[in-house]
C-alpha cells in the first residue's frame, strides 16, 4: 500500500528532470575566514583561543543572493565573490552577503567535463553508496576512473568512530553561547579534524528545531528559535567548509521527534514551514553548504526524500541550492525519488546489508527505460562531483586514514592525530555556553572556600571510562554529550571533580564527594557544615535505536535523572549554601527546588564535551564570567509547552503529527498565551551588570541598484517574485537598517553581554508578539561603555505570503525591542517607514 502511494505521489514528475538552470545560481553565502579570535569576558584568567584559517581575511560576513556576481549594479563589498576556502571574516554583526556563484559555476564546469565520457552505469555509481559497512566510512561512494570516490562520516560534534579526535561541545552548547566567533571557530576546528581523517563530507550540522522539549536529538541542533538556529548553522558551515570538508545540512525537514520517525507525517502549513523550519536550511544554502540530507519522516503525507515540493521547489528552486541532496541512512523510499530531487542514496542498500538498492541497477534500468531522464541522471552526478570540486578536494585532499567499522585494523587505521590544541576551544565553548540561572547574594564566583563537597554521580567520572557505552548509549558519570549517531568517542573526559580539585589545590580548600544518587541521607549528612555544597544532576537523550533507562531516544519526561530532585532537596535541607549544577540535553522542570532558600546558585552547564569539568570549574570560580543564554524556554510545567511528545500510534500505519501550533513554538507560545516561564528564552545572568542607552536606527542605502524595482515593490507591500533563488536574493538579505546603541558595564568586573533584538510585527501580520531577529556579543570593561550594532535586512522584516508565494513587508508599523532576553527589554524603537 505504501509503495503505491509513494509512486502516485511523484508520477506527474517522471518525464523530465527538475526545472533548474544549467549553471548554478548564487544562492549560497560563505563563512568568515581570516583569524577567528575569541577571548572570555572576565577579569580573571579566561581561556583564550585563536584559530588561524588558511584563508585571507575578508570583509565582515552574512548572506547570499541569486544575482550573478558580474551584475554591474552590485557592490562587491557587500556581495563579494567568495570561495568556500576563503570566506569573509567572522563578525558579531554580519553585513556581508557572500556570492558563491562563481565558485559553483567553476565546480559545475569541471564536474560536467569529468562525467562527459561516463557511461550510465558509471554515473549511477556516483549516486549510489556501496552499502552498509562495505567501506571505511559510514557512507562511501566508490571510485571511478580518475574520481577517487567519497567518504561520508558522522557526526556534528566529532569524527565518529575515529581515534585521536576531539569530542567537541554539542550544537546546543555552542548555540547557548550566542557568540558567532565561537560558532565559526568550532566549525573550523571540526572541519580541520574531518579533513585530517580524510573525510570528504561531514554529516553535520543538525538544525531541526526544538519544537518538542523532550525531542531526543534536540541537543545535536541549536535550540528552539529559527533565527538562532539559522545563525548557528550558517557560522558552523562557513567554518567547516573553510577547512576544506563538505558540510551537510540535516535533517530536511520536520524531524522533530524520534518516536515514529520513519513512519510519521509531519503536517505543516506553508507559512510555518517557511518562517520556522526551513529558515535554518535557507541560511545553510547561503553559507554555501555542499550537501543537504533529507529526513526519515513524511512531510504532509509524502516522505521527505520523495518530496518534490520540499526538494525541487523550495530547496533547489526557491533557495537556489547548487549542491546535492543525500538520503538519511535507509531513508530512500523509491527509485523515482531521483525525480523528486534526491541525488544520492545512503548507505546504498535499501536496508542495512540487504544487498539491493533503489538506485544502483534499478536506477540504471529506470533511465534506460525512459522513466527517469538522462538529463536528470547527469544533474545528479554533476551535483555530487561539483561539491567535490567546490571544496577543492581534487587538489591533494587526504585519503581516508581510519576505519569506522574496524578501528583495530592496523592496515586501514593509521591512527592520525587530528586534535591539535582544540581542547582549549572545547573548554572555552563549554564555559561560554554555560548559563547562570540563579546567583543569590553573590554566591558565585567561589572565593577560596575553606571546604566544599560534590554530591551526585554527574560530578564524577563513569565507572568504566568515558566510552563505556556504544554510541554513548548510557548514563554514568558526568554527562558531556547525548547518545546516538550524533556522537563520537572521547579521547578523555574531565569530570567536575577533577576540574574543581585542581582549583581547590591552588586555594588550599578541602574537597569531599559522594557519587551515590540514591542515598539521600548520606548526601545530606556529607553536606552538613560544608562551606559550599555542590549538587550535580543531569538529563540525557538521543537517537531512537538506543533505549536508555526506558527512554527510546526522546525523553519520557522533563524530570532530572538519577533521583536528581530528591538529591538536591536532601542536600539543601542540610546546607544553606547549596549550588546546583545541571548537565542536561534540554530543559527540565525544576519547580521542586528552584525557590528553596538554601539553594543560592544554579549553573546550567549543558553538555560541554571532553573538557566539561574544567569548563564548569572556570565558571564556578570566575575564571570565565558567564555569558551564556538559554536557547530554549524552561517552563514551570511540561504542559505549558505548546507541543507534547507523540508516543501513541493509535494503530495507524502512518502516525499523524499536526503542527497546529503554527508559528507559536517555545517562547513565541509563552508570550502569545501570556504564560510565565521559570526562565525565558535568551535568559542568563553574569557576575557583572549592564545598562543600555542611546538607541538609534538608520536606513542603509541598497548596494543592489539592479534590483531597485524589487526593493520599491517590497516597500509598497508587494511580495518577492517567484523565481530561482528568490528567497536568497541579495536585495532581500543585504543590510537595510542599522540599529546602534550603547552598553555600559555597571559592575565590578569585565563581562560579555549578549544584546538581543526582537521584532514586534503589526497586528496585520498575525505574528507572535516578539520574534528574535538579531543578536550580538560585546565585551565591556568595568565602568566602561561600548557601542554595539545589529543590522537588519528586508528579509528580517518580512513574513511569508502564502498566496503570493513570496516574502512581504506587512502593513503597519514594525517596532522592535533590544534587551537581555525575550522578556527583559531595555530599549524600544520603530523601523523607519
Amino acid at each position: 500500500m505504501l509503495s503505491k502511494l509513494l509512486l502516485l505521489s511523484i508520477i506527474p514528475f517522471v518525464l523530465g528532470a527538475p526545472t533548474l538552470a544549467e549553471a548554478p545560481s548564487a544562492a549560497t553565502p560563505s563563512a568568515p575566514g581570516g583569524n577567528v579570535s575569541t577571548t572570555a569576558a572576565s577579569s580573571y584568567s579566561p581561556v583564550t583561543t585563536s584559530y588561524n584559517s588558511s584563508s585571507a581575511s575578508a570583509p565582515l560576513n552574512s548572506t547570499t543572493s541569486s544575482a550573478p556576481a558580474s551584475t554591474s549594479g552590485v557592490s562587491t563589498t557587500v556581495f563579494p565573490a567568495t570561495d568556500p576556502l576563503n570566506p569573509p571574516s567572522v563578525s558579531s554583526d554580519p553585513q556581508v552577503v557572500p556570492d558563491f556563484a562563481p565558485a559553483w559555476a567553476t565546480a559545475y564546469q569541471k564536474a560536467k567535463a569529468l562525467i562527459s565520457d561516463y557511461t550510465i552505469e558509471e554515473k549511477v555509481n556516483i549516486t549510489t553508496g556501496v552499502g552498509w559497512a562495505n567501506g571505511l566510512c559510514v557512507g562511501n561512494i566508490p571510485p571511478n576512473k580518475n574520481f577517487p570516490g567519497l567518504c561520508l562520516e558522522d557526526s556534528p560534534l566529532a569524527v565518529r568512530f575515529a581515534d585521536y579526535a576531539t569530542a567537541f561541545p554539542a550544537g546546543i552548547q555552542v548555540a547557548s553561547t550566542w557568540n558567532r566567533p565561537l560558532m565559526r571557530a568550532r566549525g573550523l576546528a571540526l572541519g580541520q579534524e574531518f579533513k585530517g581523517k580524510g573525510v570528504n563530507i561531514a554529516l553535520g550540522p543538525m538544525m531541526n528545531m526544538g519544537r518538542v522539549a523532550q525531542g531526543g536529538r534536540n541537543w545535536e541542533g541549536f535550540g528552539a528559535d529559527p533565527f538562532l538556529t539559522g545563525e548557528s548553522a550558517y557560522e558552523t558551515i562557513l567554518g567547516l567548509q573553510n577547512a576544506g570538508v563538505q558540510a551537510t545540512a540535516k535533517h530536511f525537514i520536520n524531524n522533530e521527534q524520534e518516536h515514529f520517525r520513519t513512519s510519521e507525517s509531519s503536517n505543516v502549513d506553508d507559512r510555518t514551514q517557511h518562517e520556522i523550519y526551513a529558515h535554518p536550511f535557507l541560511r545553510s544554502v547561503m553559507a554555501g553548504v555542499s550537501s543537504v540530507m533529507c529526513s526519515y519522516n513524511l512531510i504532509n503525507e509524502t516522505y521527505a526524500c520523495n518530496n518534490d515540493k520540499m526538494l525541487n521547489d523550495i530547496l533547489k528552486r526557491e533557495y537556489g541550492f547548487q549542491g546535492f541532496v543525500q538520503s538519511d541512512w535507509s531513508a530512500t523510499m523509491s527509485t523515482l525519488s531521483a525525480v523528486a530531487g534526491l541525488d544520492m542514496t545512503m548507505p546504498g542498500d535499501i536496508t542495512f546489508d540487504s544487498g539491493d538498492s533503489y538506485f544502483g541497477g534499478n536506477l540504471t534500468d529506470y533511465v534506460n527505460d525512459g522513466y527517469i531522464s538522462m538529463a536528470r541522471l547527469d544533474d545528479m552526478a554533476t551535483r555530487i562531483i561539483a561539491g567535490w570540486y567546490f571544496l577543492h578536494q581534487d587538489e591533494g585532499y587526504p585519503a581516508t586514514n581510519f576505519n569506522a567499522f574496524n578501528p583495530n585494523d592496523e592496515a586501514t587505521n593509521q591512527h592520525v592525530n587530528v586534535q591539535a590544541d582544540h581542547y582549549a576551544l572545547v573548554r572555552e565553548i563549554g564555559a561560554a555556553g554555560t548559563v547562570l540561572l540563579k546567583n543569590t547574594n553573590g554566591t558565585l564566583p567561589l572565593n577560596k572556600p575553606r571546604n566544599l563537597v560534590l554530591i551526585g554521580s554527574d560530578a564524577g567520572p563513569g565507572n568504566s571510562g568515558p566510552n563505556e557505552f556504544a554510541d554513548q548509549g548510557g548514563s554514568d558519570g558526568i554527562l558531556a554529550m547525548g547518545w546516538g549517531s550524533g556522537t563520537g568517542n572521547f579521547p578523555y573526559l574531565i569530570s567536575p571533580l577533577e576540574g574543581i580539585q585542581e582549583r581547590a589545590r591552588q586555594d588550599g580548600s578541602s574537597v569531599f564527594w559522594d557519587f551515590d544518587d540514591w542515598n539521600t541521607a548520606l548526601a545530606g549528612s556529607m553536606a552538613y557544615g560544608e562551606a559550599v555544597a555542590l549538587v550535580f544532576t543531569n538529563s540525557d537523550s538521543g537517537e531512537d535505536y538506543i533505549t536508555v533507562d526506558g527512554n527510546q531516544g526522546d525523553r519520557n519526561n522533563l524530570t532530572a535523572w538519577h533521583n536528581g530532585d530528591d538529591l538536591i532537596l536532601a542536600v539543601a535541607a542540610q546546607n544553606n549554601n547549596t549550588v546546583v549544577v545541571v548537565n542536561s540535553v534540554g530543559p527540565l522542570i525544576i519547580e521542586p527546588w528552584i525557590e528553596h532558600p538554601n539553594i543560592t546558585a544554579v549553573v546550567w552547564a549543558g553538555i560541554q564535551g571532553q573538557e566539561a569539568g574544567n569548563a564548569i570549574a572556570d565558571v564556578l570560580y570566575g575564571a570565565y564570567n558567564p555569558s551564556g543564554r538559554l536557547p530554549y524556554t524552561i517552563a514551570k510545567d511540561i504542559t505549558d509547552y505548546p507541543t507534547q511528545l507523540i508516543t501513541d500510534d493509535s494503530g495507524d500505519e502512518i502516525v499523524t503529527i499536526d503542527y497546529t501550533e503554527g508559528l507559536f513554538i517555545d517562547y513565541r507560545h509563552f508570550d502569545q498565551a501570556n504564560i510565565t516561564p521559570r526562565f525565558e528564552f535568551g535568559f542568563g545572568l553574569s557576575y557583572t551588570t549592564f545598562t543600555y542607552s542611546e538607541l538609534s536606527v538608520t536606513p542603509i542605502q541598497s548596494s543592489d541598484t539592479d534590483q531597485a524595482d524589487l526593493i520599491t515593490a517590497w516597500e509598497n507591500g508587494e511580495a518577492s517574485p517567484i523565481a530561482e533563488g528568490s528567497s536568497t536574493a541579495l536585495w532581500l538579505h543585504e543590510p537595510a537598517f542599522r540599529v546602534t546603541f550603547k552598553v555600559t558595564n555597571t559592575g565590578p568586573i569585565s563581562g560579555m553581554e549578549i544584546p538581543q533584538l526582537y521584532i514586534h510585527f503589526p497586528s496585520s501580520a498575525c505574528e507572535p508578539p516578539s520574534v528574535l531577529k538579531g543578536f550580538t556579543n560585546i565585551e565591556v570593561s568595568p565602568s566602561s561603555t561600548e557601542q554595539a550594532s545589529i543590522t537588519l535586512s528586508r528579509y528580517d522584516l518580512s513574513i511569508w505570503d502564502v498566496v503570493a508565494q513570496g516574502w512581504r513587508k506587512p502593513d503597519g508599523q514594525i517596532s522592535f525591542s533590544i534587551g537581555a532576553s525575550s522578556r527583559d527589554f531595555r530599549l524600544q524603537g520603530d523601523i523607519p517607514t
